[in-house]
């Protein structure tokens, strides 16, 4: 769960890093008063979204004068940010910025580590650094029992080229960040930039943190919850406590395993590319080992429910859970639906027991049921049928 700026700067400054003041405002009103506030002659308005690149798209402006900031609030609140509609900004002082760094703590899956990566160049895309000047981008491996103390923030500092009276410092930060990260069981904590003011003192202009879903349980995570900006359709799936994610396409996805669901994605993204509209994944719903009738019929009642799909794809490799129980999951679930089952269901299974399931639905007979052999097969025609074909 990724959270805005302003949740991300309180976790910062509840682990005593230093973060400038700022107000979240919901109208050009609330941001003119928020100004008064804060007491500044020049402010930030930065837009509160859940994605990256605000500043090139307009949603990151300066402001001198009431009007202006009224002005300039009113044209980044319900801007669309790569698909994000701005709802909130956040109002902060102007910094006098002497240098800006980026620093963060990552989960590295690929290594099964936590990661620290720091640069003495920062406020830009480290996408972009790292691609261009890996050098300049230090990458240090984590102790999970260790994590960052003193000594690992000034080795951090010191690898990443910083003068030496700037590493006590600079070691203060890493480890109030190491905090957020393991307090908060996140998976990823960014500060681009974190800057020297022109007084000397260190502060994060800006924050990202991605929290881990499965640890939701150990914390009250409902404020964040509440604006996480889910659509309706994904709300209902947590609440029913299936792995979904909306997208924007008309061909609803079904998936035991996540790199399954995910390869699903990608061969019905294939297949749509040539037929009449250009049909797309609608989701993401990763069912896991759970094919049970009610799980099931939970998972097509949401996808259904979604106004853009044309068709559904349950894609199954039978492991743990056989395909016979997959199949009779399906028959059951679509006999709880009735009348809400309303489109053409593509069923491809594989594995565990793959001919006793395909004969269960066969016997079955239902008539929005299509079986295919193969991924490919199964995929194409539920392109063709979103298409209209």
């Amino acid at each position: 769960m990724d959270l805005l700026e302003y949740q991300a700067r309180a976790l910062f400054g509840e682990a005593g890093l230093p973060v400038l003041p700022g107000i979240v405002a919901r109208t050009p009103d609330e941001a003119v008063a928020a100004r008064a506030h804060l007491g500044a002659e020049v402010v930030v308005v930065k837009a509160q979204v859940r994605t990256g690149g605000r500043g090139k798209a307009g949603g990151v402006k300066l402001a001198r004068g009431y009007d202006e900031l009224a002005e300039i609030a009113r044209g980044i609140l319900g801007m669309d940010i790569k698909g994000h509609t701005v709802e909130e900004v956040m109002v902060c002082p102007a910094a006098e910025i002497a240098e800006e760094y980026y620093f963060s703590i990552l989960l590295d899956r690929a290594a099964g580590c936590y990661l620290a990566m720091c640069s003495k160049e920062g406020g830009m895309d480290i996408e972009t650094l790292a691609v261009e000047r890996p050098e300049a981008l230090v990458r240090l491996p984590l102790d999970a029992h260790t994590g960052i103390d003193e000594n690992v923030g000034r080795e951090i500092a010191a690898r990443a080229g910083f003068p030496e009276e700037d590493h006590a410092a600079l070691a203060e930060v890493c480890q109030a960040l190491w905090r957020v990260f393991r307090d908060n069981d996140a998976t990823l904590v960014e500060v681009n930039p974190l800057v020297k003011l022109a007084d000397g003192s260190l502060s994060a202009l800006d924050g990202k943190v991605t929290l881990d879903g499965n640890a939701d349980f150990r914390h009250d995570w409902s404020a964040y919850h509440a604006s996480s900006g889910e659509t309706e359709l994904e709300k209902q799936a947590r609440a029913l406590d299936l792995n979904y994610v909306h997208l924007s396409g008309s061909v609803g996805i079904i998936g035991n395993g996540a790199g399954l669901v995910m390869s699903t994605l990608d061969v019905v993204e294939r297949a749509g590319r040539d037929l009449p509209g250009s049909p797309k994944p609608a989701n993401f719903l990763d069912i896991g080992g759970g094919a049970s009738s009610q799980v099931m019929a939970n998972g097509l009642r949401i996808i259904m429910s979604d106004p853009q799909v044309r068709s559904v794809f349950v894609n199954v490799f039978g492991g743990i859970t056989a395909c016979n129980d997959v199949a009779t999951g399906i028959v059951h679930a679509l006999e709880l639906l009735g009348d809400e089952a309303r489109l053409p269901i593509v069923v491809r299974l594989d594995g565990n027991s793959v001919e006793v399931g395909k004969a269960i639905l066969e016997e079955a007979d239902h008539p929005l049921i299509r079986i295919e052999d193969t991924m490919d097969q199964a995929a194409a025609t539920a392109a063709r049928l979103a298409s209209g074909l």
